[in-house]
């Protein structure tokens, strides 16, 4: 059986399947060259391999949970899940079904799924209570929980905190629009009384001037006015000529 160390997210490989007897040679084949693939971090060409072995017998556990395992290393969770979930279900065998347990519950913690990892760690347990890799994730997976309900939660109060503070400046931008829309119409007010006094004042000009010009044929009737007031006061002055020489004619020398 491959080694494990005291970190989470450890895989459980099966013993190296040369020994089994329990397929056909060309299974067993398949499977070792699938092996030797892993082991040489060549997942998707070991993936080819288990498929293979897969194919000539989907009973054959062994190729199921490697399979599951290549998978997982390509961080295909989704397709590792449903082999070792498959596994863990049907398998009769204590230490397949404690290791596929195991390494459900490690592709469900790969995804932060804890409680589901959680319930996978505990099912691994109750198939092999020594297994100190399932302790240690399930307190991992435990403590993760804990943190990811906390953030959550966190999370919730901080969503509807900003929810406030934007239904808030929402109001405080709605009162400013409409503070400067009513300035707005006052200054328009009052620029509408401003042009409209304006506009007054222009037209008593007009008015005004308009008073004061006088038409052609008004000007050449005061014209001829004044040159017939100048003709009768030249009469009037020639009278009064006249009447002094006639005056002075009389005047008796005595």
């Amino acid at each position: 059986m491959r080694s494990k160390t005291n970190i989470k997210l450890v895989l459980t490989m099966l013993p190296l399947l040369w020994a089994a007897a329990v397929s056909a040679q060309s299974v067993k084949s398949l499977v070792r060259k699938g092996n030797k693939l892993y082991d040489q971090k060549k997942y998707p060409e070991a993936e080819v391999m288990y498929r293979k072995a897969q194919a000539k017998n989907p009973k054959y556990e062994k190729s199921t949970f490697n399979l599951g395992d290549a998978l997982y290393q390509q961080k295909n969770f989704k397709g590792a899940e449903n082999f070792f979930g498959h596994l863990a279900e049907k398998t009769k065998t204590p230490e397949y079904k404690a290791n596929a347990w195991y390494n459900l519950g490690n592709t469900y913690l790969s995804q932060k799924q804890y409680e589901k990892s959680i319930s996978a760690f505990i099912q691994s347990l109750k198939n092999d209570p020594t297994s100190m890799d399932a302790k240690y994730n399930l307190t991992y997976a435990r403590k993760m929980l804990k943190k990811q309900k906390q953030q959550q939660k966190k999370n919730k109060q901080n969503k509807k905190k900003n929810k406030k503070q934007n239904q808030k400046n929402k109001q405080n931008q709605n009162k400013k629009n409409q503070n400067k829309k009513n300035q707005n119409k006052k200054n328009q007010q009052k620029q509408n009384q401003q042009n409209k006094k304006q506009q007054q004042k222009q037209q008593k000009n007009q008015s005004q001037k308009k008073k004061q010009q006088i038409s052609p044929q008004e000007a050449q009737r005061i014209l001829n006015a004044l040159k017939n007031n100048e003709k009768n006061t030249l009469k009037k002055l020639e009278k009064q000529k006249a009447k002094a020489i006639k005056a002075k004619a009389n005047v008796i020398n005595w």
